[in-house]
Formats: C-alpha cells, structure tokens, sequence
C-alpha cells in the first residue's frame, strides 16, 4: 500500500469510504438473504421427502388383544444381527390415537406407554 500512495495509483484515489461502507452493507443484506434461501429450499425439500416417505405407509387402527412388536429401546448387548424389534406383546390399552400400553405374553402389562 506504501507503494501505491508514492507512484499515485488509482486504487487509493478511488477509494471512497461512504460507499466502501454502503457496498458492505448491501453484501451483508444479500448474504442474509442468500441464507434465508437456502434455509426455504431445504424446508421444501425435506417437506417433499417426507410426503414421498409417507405415501407408502397405510395407517391402521390397532385394537385391544392386537399382538405387536416394538422398537428396541436399548440396544446394549445387541450384535449388528440381531432385529430392531422385539416382541410380539399384545396391546392391553389404548390411551390416545397411536399410543397404546402394552402387555406381554403372561399379560404383565408394562408401565411405560
């Protein structure tokens, strides 16, 4: 820079503050804006995943004395192997829609929903 000011060069004349300033600004506004579009593309696209996910599954009502299985809670002990799923229990209560309380096959219902 020492150079430029001895020999005059153009950068140091054109330099102008006041629109240094106002040409960050507008890159910062444009930056936010940037991410704010990236953040709206991937809502839409995680929007759409989940409607191509979801289209395949039928929901289905469950009723008392259907048997079920269900996802390991703790997978501690488990090899690569051994299934996700453990079961079958049999549904003893239906609390709400889609949570039910759970009974094994000697009828112990279990605590948890």
């Amino acid at each position: 820079m020492p150079i430029d000011l001895k020999y005059g060069s153009l950068k140091p004349r054109a330099y102008d503050v006041q629109s240094n300033r106002a040409n960050r600004e507008d890159s910062l506004d444009q930056l936010e804006e940037a991410r704010d579009m990236a953040l709206l593309h991937s809502a839409r696209y995680q929007q759409s995943l989940r409607r191509y996910h979801a289209r395949g599954v039928r929901s289905r009502d469950l009723q008392v004395g259907d048997l079920v299985l269900r996802l390991r809670q703790d997978a501690r002990g488990c090899h690569k192997l051994t299934p996700p799923w453990e079961g079958p229990f049999i549904i003893a209560e239906i609390l709400k829609p889609e949570t039910y309380k759970l009974a094994n096959s000697q009828g112990e219902v279990y605590s948890n929903a």
